[in-house]
């Protein structure tokens, strides 16, 4: 049975909250990290990462000088390295379900990052993120991994969607649905 279940679609197309609507209906201990645009005025600048537990830190900005770049942003790949590939860590050891919101270019610059998706995958945790939908060498990997169910996204499947993932993680018998996301320690 599958385990991992990773949302992709366009930019826009709700897969953060689809993440954050689906936790929010598990009685579970959740772990792990998602992504956050930050606006200046109505401007992009940057990506925050933000984990589950709360810690944070800016992953991408306009501000950020040096490589890797993905399109107008640097990335701090100490994020990736710290914060995220720690948080990461420590849920698939002692968590129900991992998130991971998202496997994405800017993340996938961190070889470290790469690395750990790669165990979380092998590991037997129950697993909800997100995926580029964009195609390169190695989320084509993760894409076909047999524990993998890639689900894509619109604003026309969007309340399907939420069922059935809902359903799915309840048949990995690591959670319930609920009303309440024990997700604060990671």
């Amino acid at each position: 049975m599958k385990r991992v279940f990773l949302l992709t679609g366009a930019p826009g197309s709700g897969k953060t909250t689809a993440i954050q609507k689906i936790l929010s209906q598990l009685s579970c201990d959740a772990g792990g990290f998602y992504t956050e645009e930050i606006r200046e005025g109505t401007r992009r600048t940057g990506f925050a990462l933000i984990t589950l537990d709360g810690r944070s830190g800016v992953l991408a900005h306009v501000r950020i000088r040096g490589a890797p770049r993905i399109g107008k942003y640097g990335v701090d790949l100490s994020v990736m390295d710290g914060i995220a590939v720690d948080c990461l860590t420590r849920a698939m050891i002692a968590k129900d379900i991992v998130v991971i919101d998202e496997i994405g270019p800017m993340e996938l610059q961190s070889r470290r990052f790469r690395e750990v998706v790669m165990q979380v995958l092998e590991s037997d945790v129950t697993v909800l993120g997100s995926i580029a939908k964009r195609r390169t060498d190695f989320t084509d990997v993760i894409k076909r991994h047999p524990n993998v169910r890639v689900i894509e996204i619109d604003r026309t499947n969007r309340e399907q969607i939420l069922e059935d993932i809902l359903g799915w993680i309840r048949m990995t018998g690591r959670c319930e649905v609920g009303d309440t996301n024990k997700g604060e320690s990671a």
